[in-house]
């Protein structure tokens, strides 16, 4: 099994981190989705990571998709309840942490951009949804919805995208008057899994 993307992706890491912790071996095919000579196009026509290429050569792409298949191999433990609602709603989690992965490659992308075109309204806008979801993440922490020591899709994926606003240094104040979710992450990141997918330093 090989999975194609870039260390520094919260998205990559996301599914490195479900292999690992299944104790899946796997491939590691570092690719620069941004590069002009793109070599994600092969595995992924959008020419996005993660793709994940199966050892019988079928290819999947887009994480939550790859995340659904690999859980589908039925190898423990479990990162999705069996319960259908259950699992939506974990699923559900799991977007709103890949919602905060995106606004925080949208702000990197912006303001890599020369200053005299950055869009200001843009930046803030990306703020804004960082913000509000993470409060979202913090209320479910305090009403039970989540709890600070699980693992599941939902919890990793919530910790890989703080990883990346740690990483990116976006939203720097994040952990202000949210201790459940900082009690969550500084668990997480505890694990192997975690430590061994740590993005680069620069």
């Amino acid at each position: 099994m090989k999975l194609v993307g870039s260390y520094t992706s919260p998205f990559v890491r996301k599914i490195s981190i479900l292999l690992l912790e299944k104790g899946i071996a796997f491939e590691f095919v570092n690719e620069q989705p941004y590069h002009a000579e793109n070599g994600v196009a092969q595995f992924n026509p959008l020419g996005k990571v993660p793709a994940l290429v199966t050892d019988d050569g079928e290819c999947w792409f887009d994480s939550p998709i790859i995340a659904q298949y690999i859980e589908q191999l039925d190898v423990a433990p479990e990162m999705v309840p069996r319960d259908p609602l259950a699992a939506l709603k974990i699923r559900q989690l799991e977007a709103l942490a890949d919602g905060i992965m995106d606004a925080g490659l949208t702000s990197v992308r912006e303001l890599a951009r020369p200053a005299a075109q950055q869009s200001e309204d843009e930046v803030l806008r990306q703020r804004e949804k960082i913000r509000r979801s993470l409060d979202a993440l913090e209320g479910h922490l305090a009403d039970g919805t989540l709890q600070t020591d699980t693992l599941n899709l939902a919890t990793i994926a919530i910790a890989c995208a703080i990883g990346y606003l740690n990483f990116r240094r976006i939203a720097p104040g994040w952990c202000v008057d949210r201790p459940n979710l900082v009690k969550m992450v500084e668990t997480l990141f505890l694990r192997e899994s975690f430590a061994r997918t740590e993005p680069p330093k620069a």
